[in-house]
């Protein structure tokens, strides 16, 4: 492939390689281009191009009606366009007669404000003006479950403990492994895969990167470990708690900030002699005034990296089998102990580890952002650091804010913290409350078994 464009890129601040998606399709045998976009409920949407439209759809975008989508629109809106962010591309390795490209949701020549991968991109821009450049990893986990969704694939993964079992993993190498190959193939750089705390239940890890390719991976990822997984007669799931019992699916997010954007970073900012306890930990004063944020809006972001009525069945769960939930209930921090809702296990970073499986890829670094820049706007202090087990001792701390107990006081919450909903943007902070509240009104209305199991000869 001859040496693709270099051009600048302002929407993220930072000088980005872009490619002429025609002469990609041309080099690489592609035939269709997935022209994909995620809507605020983590739903992925996209359009299949073929390769001879796509010079027209790089400029122009391709056309969607933005109200069949989840992104509070109504009829009457005028056409939306998903324009391909070309750095993006990536060409399928299960199929690689097609390549997927993340695009931006433009209306009438201005940015869809309320649209998840616009707000992380502004987000990021206002981080880049005061000199910080956000780069994350996440820890995706996922059940194997069997085609119907209500069983776990496996049906000899039966063990109390089993995470890291080793015939559990190697019964889905065929799975994993050819999950982690194509990574490697895409230069991901994935470094482990393992069989998770749940039975059924798998993590696999790559490197980290600055917050908007960690976001494209993210939801390529998710994409492409479903469609491995419909392959081989599987169907796997990021639902927060899928399995009634069993540990949920967390998605941990590793952050540290530097100072300049990709491989042009030489310094991480977190890094450095901090006072106090954060800096006994290895944190500096912006690294700390950055958790501060994390922790002050805590209970408002839930909404964001906890989504879904479901995610409250893993934060707010009793221990599983296997001893531990392995999910935060309390807005606390701590060194390298894993009870808590954030970790610093070593110097200049920190690991949030509320997020869950439903977390939209891009809002999840968006809102990361978004907390971290208000602390270090308020000069925000993350309060004590607790070093105890929290699912033994917890209930020793005093004064710490518990997190919400279902999603609709993660709204609640997020709609009366002003602070964080102006960073998010108000016309995405206005129709995600709006939508989740009619998400959970719709909830609301369904009547379950449980009800009628104990109500019905009340």
């Amino acid at each position: 492939m001859s040496a693709p464009l270099l051009c600048l890129e302002t929407t993220t601040g930072t000088h980005r390689m872009t490619v002429d998606l025609a002469k990609f399709a041309q080099e690489k045998g592609i035939k269709y281009f997935m022209i994909s976009f995620t809507d605020l409920f983590g739903g992925q949407r996209a359009k299949l191009v073929p390769a001879q439209a796509i010079a027209d759809m790089q400029e122009d975008g391709a056309g969607f009606a933005g109200f069949a989508t989840w992104l509070d629109m109504t009829p009457a809106h005028p056409d939306m366009l998903a324009v391909p962010d070309p750095a993006s591309v990536i060409q399928l390795p299960w199929k690689p007669e097609v390549a997927w490209v993340a695009s931006n949701c433009v209306m009438e020549g201005e940015d869809v404000g309320q649209a998840p991968r616009n707000v992380l991109r502004r987000l990021i821009d206002e981080a880049a003006a005061e000199g910080l450049h956000v780069k994350t990893g996440i820890e995706a986990e996922f059940f194997l479950l069997t085609p119907e969704g209500d069983q776990i694939s496996d049906p000899f993964d039966t063990a109390a403990k089993p995470c890291y079992d080793q015939q559990s993993v190697m019964r889905r190498y065929d799975v994993v492994r050819e999950i982690c190959d194509y990574m490697l193939e895409l230069g991901w750089g994935p470094y482990q895969n393992d069989h998770e705390d749940a039975n059924g239940q798998f993590e696999m890890n790559w490197e980290f990167d600055d917050v908007l390719a960690t976001a494209d991976k993210h939801s390529f990822f998710k994409f492409m470990v479903k469609s491995v997984a419909e392959k081989h007669g599987f169907r796997a799931t990021f639902m927060p708690k899928p399995i009634e019992g069993l540990t949920g699916n967390g998605c941990h997010a590793h952050i540290s900030v530097w100072d300049a954007p990709g491989d042009a970073s030489k310094v991480n900012v977190f890094a450095g002699e901090g006072e106090g306890q954060t800096g006994e930990v290895g944190l500096s004063e912006r690294g700390k005034h950055f958790l501060g944020g994390i922790m002050k809006h805590a209970s408002a972001l839930a909404a964001i990296t906890n989504p879904t009525v479901n995610s409250y069945k893993r934060i707010n769960a009793p221990r599983t089998m296997s001893g531990a939930t392995w999910a935060p209930n309390t807005v606390t921090w701590t060194g390298n102990n894993r009870t808590h809702m954030v970790r610093v296990p070593g110097p200049g970073r920190f690991e949030l580890r509320l997020p869950d499986g439903a977390a939209n890829p891009y809002l999840l670094q968006a809102v990361i952002i978004a907390a971290g820049l208000s602390g270090i706007h308020s000069k925000a202090d993350p309060g004590k650091r607790h070093d105890i087990d929290m699912y033994a001792e917890g209930h020793k701390v005093r004064g710490a804010p518990k997190l919400p107990l279902n999603m609709l006081d993660a709204i609640r919450e997020f709609d009366k913290d002003k602070e964080l909903k102006k960073m998010m943007g108000d016309a995405f902070s206005s129709s995600y409350v709006k939508m989740k509240m009619q998400e959970w009104n719709s909830f609301v209305t369904h009547f379950s078994n449980w009800e009628r199991e104990h109500t019905l000869d009340i």
